[in-house]
């Protein structure tokens, strides 16, 4: 999985599972992208960058259920009263983790969890049921997708075990446009 370059081939697939014609008016743009990125201290990895700054940002239609929020949003579940969500601190996770079968005590797990939630990744979107699809923006994940919601969270990509599908923005697009359960591995 390459996050540093874009291959126009990912960008194809990607213009064609969302099915994005309008000469670029629904995208953010560069100097928007370039921003946001100043803002948070981070770059965003490929082909995602090219993707919001040049196709669309955001989607009605999925992935994830309830379609992908742009750049700067969140889910409208998100919530109000959560933490600060802090892009340029490393995403703590390089394997799945169920919390809610992990025997540590609550006052062990709590505060592991707020930087899963909040730290390394933007929210891509949400499939109800406070499950959050999250696209890793920082740390050795960084270009890697994850699933995660109340009970733990989850690596997205063929090499974690979970489905079938290739690591990344582009798999995890690619996967949704073939119609494929997210997680289909057996």
């Amino acid at each position: 999985m390459r996050t540093d370059h874009v291959d126009p081939a990912d960008l194809a697939a990607l213009r064609a599972a969302f099915q994005v014609d309008d000469g670029g008016e629904s995208a953010l743009g560069w100097e928007a992208v370039r921003a946001f990125e100043a803002e948070h201290g981070i770059v965003l990895p490929e082909p995602y960058r090219t993707f919001v700054a040049e196709i669309t940002d955001g989607s009605y239609s999925g992935p994830p259920e309830y379609g992908l929020v742009g750049l700067a949003e969140l889910p409208d579940d998100w919530g109000d009263d959560r933490p600060e969500r802090i892009l340029s601190r490393p995403f703590p996770l390089t394997s799945g983790w169920l919390w809610e079968d992990d025997p540590r005590p609550l006052e062990e797990i709590g505060p592991l969890l707020e930087p899963v939630f909040n730290d390394g990744s933007i929210v891509l979107g949400t499939d109800g049921c406070g499950m959050y699809w999250h696209l890793v923006v920082t740390g050795p994940h960084r270009g890697h997708i994850w699933n995660i919601c109340g009970e733990g969270a989850t690596p997205f990509g063929a090499e974690f075990g979970y489905t079938t599908a290739e690591s990344g923005f582009v798999g995890w697009v690619r996967h949704w446009a073939a119609h494929k359960p997210l997680f289909d591995a057996e």
